[in-house]
């Protein structure tokens, strides 16, 4: 189930563990007080983000 949904969450990303190694860091620092409300929460979010828009080139077509 779990490899599953990492597939289909992370399957034409460049650095697909990286990106789900920063969602779960994300995840864990909302549930996590902290000393410094929200900025390390924001730089998690944004990194994940930037993360999820590194795709992978697609293959060159060949001309039919």
């Amino acid at each position: 189930m779990v490899r599953r949904l990492a597939s289909w969450l992370a399957g034409r990303l460049r650095f697909p563990r990286l990106f789900l190694l920063t969602s779960v860091l994300f995840v864990v620092d909302l549930l996590v007080p902290d000393m410094i409300p929200l900025a390390d929460e924001i730089l998690l979010g944004l990194t994940a983000g930037l993360l999820s828009q590194i795709r992978r080139p697609r293959p060159p077509q060949l001309p039919t």
